[in-house]
């Protein structure tokens, strides 16, 4: 009697590990979905995890334990080598971007642990009559839990949310009091559909050559990340703060704004992303351009006028300077023109009023060069010197995973532009790509997403287009593989060039048989885990 219940204890703390590792993995989702529960709905409803064989192997071993047929021996067998398989899938399971314990995560999990117990505790006191049936029951009932985790997670974020409003009200006001004794502080907010990670960080750069600048780090480009910057990062004696504004939902920009008051505003472009959450470029449109029309009177518009939907929407609230990249018919006040790539970096001449200056720097790219003609804009406006711009430009690095371009010891080229893709930028990439000679030109990308009812035809494009800037494509995923397929296909591109991979790792493996010295490599975007 002894040794079984030793053993019936053992499955039960089995099953247990095997629901805390569920939850956990639950938990990163819902953490990737910004804890938003309408986003994880749609993640679950467009992924199949609510229906992974993992799950259903879990809903068979649930019924089969509950059946009337099964003797507790045999049910608590079937759990327990079924709990100890999938505890060791879990457990070994690699992730792009794995759970980020913060306090927040921490409230969740044991929120969703103590529902969990909660159930586990009826399921034994109303089921067992001793210590034996005790276990079964238990065993049983953290089955049925893991089958259904996913809402144990939605319940847990839904029951804190009173909480998690009350502790960032606290928050915001401290981030509010700190902004405020800081009255000579000029703040800068960076917003686009892309480009405005990398334009902070040039900014940054060529700012802190003449003031104490600090910035939003990272992709903290939300409300909280802004009042996290704040209360963590942001000096007493700083001179200048670039904050980057992020959106997917109209009104998410004002929040930012209404928070920091910027006295300048760039927008570095507004294009076909985000359309899952924002339907319409129009919407974009209006979210992004939040930025200029929370400006004072007194402010300034940076905005680039190489998109149509900034071009084509007037600004008359504030002074508006627009931007652009070569030559335009449009009236633009600053451009940069005369390009010039080479292995070693590019070469551009920025012309405004009164303004003629020949930069040298590191970073490659039409979109990069868009991207510091805002920054040198905005120097220039504050009063940095000529030399300490050119100077600083040409050290700027680029950022990583944005179009970065590195040269291996095995002499292969890559370009890494992994971090987010987009059909503006993903078009760029490629004719970057494009221009590399001596080699083969690879591709490896699992495409864009995000894009709403667009995402078919525009990975379909960017598929056209890659058949004519390189030589081989290796497609990762199953998420956009036909649509990226069958413009490769109508570009052209033989059979034989089209490589497919079911997963990144994949696609390492199979490059190492493809790739060869004087070589190109472009990793075009990096799917996270919330996509197949």
């Amino acid at each position: 009697m002894t040794l079984i219940f030793i053993i019936y204890l053992i499955v039960m703390c089995l099953a247990a590990c095997t629901l805390a590792s569920e939850l956990k993995r639950d938990l990163m989702m819902m953490q990737q979905n910004s804890y938003r529960i309408d986003r994880y709905r749609r993640w679950l409803g467009s992924s199949g995890d609510s229906t992974s064989w993992a799950r259903l192997s879990g809903m068979c071993v649930f019924f089969a334990a509950m059946a009337t047929f099964s003797a507790p021996d045999w049910a608590m067998g079937i759990i327990a080598a079924w709990a100890g398989g999938n505890l060791y899938y879990l457990t070994s399971r690699k992730y792009k971007k794995p759970l980020v314990w913060t306090p927040r995560t921490k409230r969740i999990f044991s929120v969703a642990w103590i529902l969990s117990i909660i159930v586990v505790s009826l399921a034994v006191v109303f089921y067992g009559n001793d210590a034996l049936s005790r276990c079964f029951a238990g065993s049983v009932a953290l089955t049925g839990l893991y089958c259904m985790s996913h809402f144990i997670i939605i319940a847990s974020v839904w029951l804190l949310t009173p909480v998690e409003k009350s502790i960032n009200n606290g928050y915001y006001r401290d981030a509010e009091r700190i902004l405020k004794s800081m009255p000579g502080l000029k703040i800068i907010g960076i917003t686009g559909s892309y480009g405005k990670t990398s334009t902070k960080h040039y900014l940054h750069r060529i700012l802190s050559e003449c003031f104490q600048t600090t910035m939003t780090p990272g992709s903290f480009n939300t409300t909280l990340g802004v009042i996290r910057t704040v209360r963590e990062h942001l000096k007493p004696y700083d001179q200048v703060f670039i904050v980057e504004m992020g959106a997917k939902q109209p009104g998410d920009i004002k929040e930012i704004c209404d928070l920091v008051h910027p006295q300048i505003g760039i927008v570095t472009a507004v294009g076909e992303q985000h359309l899952e959450s924002f339907k319409t470029v129009e919407n974009v449109q209006r979210t992004k351009f939040e930025l200029v029309d929370s400006l004072p009177a007194d402010g300034l518009a940076i905005v680039n006028n190489d998109f149509p939907k900034i071009a084509d929407r007037s600004v008359d609230n504030v002074d508006c300077i627009r931007y652009t990249v070569g030559e335009d018919d449009r009236a633009s006040a600053w451009r940069a023109t005369d390009i010039e790539y080479t292995e070693k970096g590019t070469s551009f001449t920025v012309i405004g009023p009164d303004t003629n200056i020949r930069l040298t720097t590191r970073l490659v790219g039409e979109c990069n060069i868009s991207n510091l003609l805002a920054c040198i804009i905005v120097a220039v406006k504050l009063g940095v010197p000529v030399e300490k711009i050119r100077y600083a430009v040409s050290r700027i690095e680029q950022v990583e995973h944005r179009l970065n371009l590195k040269q291996t010891p095995a002499g292969i080229t890559i370009i890494d532009d992994a971090f987010n893709s987009n059909p503006t930028g993903s078009a760029m990439a490629l004719d970057v790509l494009s221009r590399m000679k001596g080699g083969k030109r690879i591709v490896i990308t699992p495409g864009m997403i995000e894009l709403g009812d667009r995402t078919e035809t525009l990975n379909r494009e960017f598929g056209l287009k890659m058949a004519s800037c390189a030589d081989i494509a290796i497609v990762v995923g199953h998420y956009n593989r036909d649509a990226i397929v069958g413009g490769l296909k109508e570009g052209a591109m033989p059979e034989d060039a089209i490589v497919i991979a079911d997963s990144f790792a994949h696609a390492q493996q199979l490059l190492q048989g493809i790739v060869k010295a004087g070589d190109t490599v472009l990793y075009e975007n990096d799917l996270p885990d919330t996509f197949k």
